[in-house]
């Protein structure tokens, strides 16, 4: 597969929450930082994704908010 993409973070799921509609997955990187991306249960079973499977975040984005506190 071929992406327009070019941040792509390959890492370990290690833990998958569901909700009514959509479910939080957590995906470890190396070096330990955790990316969460909110996706639907379907994309979830379809995908076959649960802990200890690998799997990518791909991130494609047009803006990159940073904030703090005043």
């Amino acid at each position: 597969m071929k992406l327009s993409a070019r941040n792509v973070l390959h890492g370990t799921i290690v833990e998958v929450t569901r909700g009514a509609v959509n479910a939080h997955v957590r995906l470890e990187l190396p070096g330990g930082v955790i990316v969460t991306s909110s996706i639907t249960n379907e994309a979830v079973e379809e995908l076959g994704l649960a802990p200890g499977v690998k799997a990518a975040a791909v991130i494609k984005a047009s803006d990159v908010m940073i904030g703090m506190d005043d």
